[in-house]
């Protein structure tokens, strides 16, 4: 079927994107989903840092590539072999496929599908190849998912079916920013007992990562949570999310203020090294940014000795998104996690380059193309 999507021609292309225009929407062909794949109508699409990685070359993925990782939309057509899903389903889509039956998938989220990053890291589904063309060359798909497009065709174990009532625009924002924040807290970070919890960078990850400790305060799992950033704006953000204080980096240091549990979301070797001295005598630094692969940061390991302190490294929140997604769509409905909240604006899918640009000058928090 012919469709309509969003390519990154070419990574590196110099700021503004509005100038330099490296993506662009295309008409493409979609090919029919095959065993075990699904046809998905996209309604809507968040832009994550995830997304900007790939242009401006922090990670570097083949193109042209049908960019878009966080989306959801309605199920119009399986392939053989797929159960569990109905035409008219409402799925919610995750980056990171899993198989369920390699080695990896069998540490209950911890650690990433091998196959499935295999398949990410070669532009294909996880079940093999491409089902993406333009005037006959193939178009790589985006980390299983290309969902900056009008349809899409996915493995079934990208997919979470959702029940009707979660609108598009919270289901899209559920299948990364909160899979990866909200796991990073409830997977990865663990709070028990009124631990207190700092968010270091305040991006989408990192505000549905305080959204998400802040639904365990009532429950006493919790007690402060504190948000970090070196933008003003973002600091007023998470205030009136309701977070018990807000600092930038300079200020969290003078303040001396650590926690048991610190997330660090902004994928920046700096902010690596705060979270970690942030971080209190016995606690966990856990981090789900992602930096470029050449960045180094600089900690003692005699504090991790001494203060017997752990770092964790969480991919996507260490989530099973069959397990984790339904979990979060109750919060949400109980109102305890307000996840309309991270949704900073809407944009068209034409205005793509545009929007990389406001998340690279860290004016947005989650922007959502909608269809």
């Amino acid at each position: 079927m012919r469709i309509r999507g969003a390519v990154l021609e070419e990574i590196g292309r110099a700021r503004p994107y509005s100038d330099s225009h490296p993506i662009t929407v295309s008409e493409l062909d979609l090919a029919d989903p095959g065993p075990g794949e699904v046809l998905v109508r996209i309604e809507a699409a968040g832009l994550c840092h995830s997304d900007l990685s790939v242009v401006d070359g922090n990670r570097v993925r083949p193109v042209p590539m049908l960019l878009g990782h966080e989306a959801a939309g309605i199920v119009e057509s399986l392939g053989t072999g797929v159960s569990g899903l109905s035409v008219g389903d409402r799925v919610v889509m995750a980056f990171l496929p899993r198989c369920g039956e390699c080695a990896h998938c069998r540490t209950d989220g911890q650690l990433p599908c091998t196959p499935g990053s295999a398949a990410n890291n070669a532009g294909e589904l996880l079940g093999g190849g491409r089902r993406l063309s333009r005037d006959g060359e193939p178009i790589q798909h985006h980390l299983g998912v290309s969902g900056f497009a009008t349809h899409a065709v996915v493995d079934a174990r990208s997919v979470t079916r959702v029940d009707a009532d979660v609108p598009p625009d919270i289901a899209a924002v559920l299948g990364c920013a909160v899979l990866t924040g909200g796991g990073a807290v409830l997977n990865a970070g663990t709070p028990t007992d009124g631990d207190d919890v700092i968010v270091i960078g305040l991006g989408g990850v990192g505000m549905a990562a305080v959204l998400t400790a802040l639904s365990l305060k009532a429950d006493g799992a919790v007690g402060r949570v504190i948000g970090v950033d070196a933008q003003p704006a973002k600091l007023e953000q998470v205030r009136a999310l309701g977070a018990d204080a807000a600092y930038t980096p300079a200020e969290l240091t003078k303040a001396g203020v650590r926690a048991p549990v610190v997330i660090e979301a902004a994928g920046h070797p700096r902010a690596f090294e705060s979270a970690v001295a942030a971080t209190a005598v016995g606690g966990k630094t856990v981090t789900v940014g992602l930096p470029n692969p050449g960045a180094r940061s600089e900690i003692s390991p005699l504090v991790l000795t001494a203060e017997a302190r752990t770092i964790i490294g969480s991919y996507l929140g260490s989530a099973v998104p069959q397990r984790d997604i339904p979990r979060y769509v109750e919060l949400w409905r109980a109102g305890k996690l307000p996840v309309e909240k991270l949704i900073s604006g809407v944009i068209t899918l034409d205005q793509i380059n545009e929007g990389m640009d406001a998340l690279a000058d860290g004016t947005a928090v989650r922007q959502i193309i909608t269809f």
